[in-house]
């Protein structure tokens, strides 16, 4: 599969481009990568989805184990080859143990998932399997544990990183360097 939205070299972006791009290699990310790439095509969408990226990611309440715990299940749920090469490392580096990534990257819920992890990993997998619709169980637990702001962060997680792999997925976004896939189909 050939990648349907390569990079624009520099030279052959027009201004919009140029400036978006600058933003986003300005901002905590601090290059251009992924989906990106794809999003180069519509300047203004992709300032905004990258300012929509950074709240998620840098600002969410939920703390970094529990956002890149999520943010693996929502790769995981699409098959985003892309986030989950550059989320794995991440996850792990915030306190998600490799057994945890091992289960859910083979389509399994993890057999010792802490009550935090518990919490999150069942939102998102009801949430992305049931055409976004969750229990009133499912809910009250996220609200009890995170609040009201949690569990629209962690929605606005799922829903983030779903537009994000719909992009790459349908654009055949290509991995960083050339890397494999690390995740093999359900």
């Amino acid at each position: 599969m050939h990648d349907r939205l390569p990079p624009i070299p520099p030279d052959r972006q027009t201004e919009a481009q140029r400036k978006a791009v600058a933003e986003i290699i300005a901002g905590p990310r601090g290059k251009l990568q992924g989906p990106f790439v794809a999003l180069m095509r519509a300047p203004d969408l992709m300032q905004r989805v990258q300012a929509l990226g950074e709240q998620l990611r840098f600002r969410c309440v939920l703390g970094e184990r529990l956002k890149e715990l999520a943010i693996l299940i929502v790769a995981r749920r699409w098959t985003q080859q892309t986030e989950w090469l550059l989320h794995r490392p991440m996850a792990e580096a915030a306190g998600v143990r490799a057994e945890l990534a091992d289960a859910i990257a083979a389509g399994r819920r993890p057999a010792a998932l802490a009550a935090d992890e518990a919490v999150v990993h069942d939102y998102c997998v009801e949430l992305l399997a049931t055409d976004f619709q969750v229990s009133d169980a499912t809910w009250s637990r996220v609200v009890d544990r995170f609040g009201e702001q949690g569990v629209v962060e962690l929605t606005g997680l799922c829903g983030y990183y779903t537009l994000l792999a719909m992009v790459m997925n349908s654009a055949r976004t290509a991995l960083p360097g050339g890397a494999r896939p690390p995740l093999a189909p359900l």
